[in-house]
């Protein structure tokens, strides 16, 4: 019997009452409640190891309440709605989601995918085999993929840890689209890899458009500056395209 404690927060009641007991059967421990802000009430008093979340909510929805809850707190969430376009899965990851599903949803798959995110972020690096890279007021353990600030853990989405850890694994060096593409295994190319920097960029520095941390090298691709450097801001020459190299950002 695992210890893993999910907070399900969706209004269907037959849909929580059904999410209990399967996930219950599988081994979790399980509260839900209706409400963004039945949810909110909860969190207060207790710790969970993973919430679960409807998007469309009477009331305060579950992106705006996942987008307002990762100010302060970076409890791992998967969004299980019946939104289930591109553009929604997108916007719920933006939002700082660990994962997306949509109903209707094979239960056996929801467990893995729960178990795959419970498994990244309850990792214990193992004595003497953790490698810890630091950067400004940051560290990434590349073992365990958690980034914290002064001792403070900043929630990161699986793909937001891979793509950092391309980075931190090869400090001061430039990496390309190619090669973060290969290190990754193909799951970001083209495109998405900008994208993906300028939001990591969003929780790495200070002011995003003059990126001091995660830096572009010009008609090469971009490079983590560590403490081993003295980190010089490059200005973006147009603040809109921040996340890419600056001989595409006119593109």
């Amino acid at each position: 019997m695992t210890q893993h404690h999910i907070l399900v927060i969706d209004d269907d009641e037959r849909l929580r009452l059904l999410l209990r007991r399967f996930l219950e059967e599988s081994g979790f421990r399980v509260t839900d409640v209706g409400s963004a802000a039945d949810a909110r009430t909860i969190l207060t008093g207790l710790v969970f190891d993973l919430l679960i979340i409807d998007v469309m909510m009477p009331g305060e929805t579950g992106l705006e309440f996942l987008t307002s809850l990762r100010q302060e707190n970076p409890v791992p969430a998967l969004f299980l709605t019946a939104m289930s376009e591109t553009e929604n899965r997108i916007e719920g990851l933006e939002s700082g989601a660990d994962d997306y599903m949509s109903k209707p949803f094979e239960p056996r798959e929801l467990v893995l995918r729960i178990k795959s995110i419970l498994a990244r972020t309850s990792a214990v690096p193992t004595p003497g085999t953790s490698d810890i890279v630091t950067f400004g007021d940051f560290s990434f353990d590349l073992g365990t993929q958690q980034l914290t600030k002064a001792g403070a853990r900043i929630h990161l989405t699986t793909a937001e840890q891979k793509l950092l850890g391309c980075f931190a694994s090869q400090p001061d060096q430039v990496q390309s689209r190619q090669d973060i593409s290969t290190a990754m295994d193909g799951t970001m190319q083209g495109r998405s890899i900008d994208v993906a920097v300028a939001r990591l960029r969003s929780k790495l520095e200070q002011d995003p458009r003059y990126p001091v941390l995660l830096q572009t090298v010009r008609n090469k691709g971009w490079q983590l500056s560590t403490d081993r450097q003295t980190p010089t801001p490059h200005k973006a020459t147009a603040p809109p395209s921040a996340g890419l190299p600056a001989d595409e950002a006119s593109e």
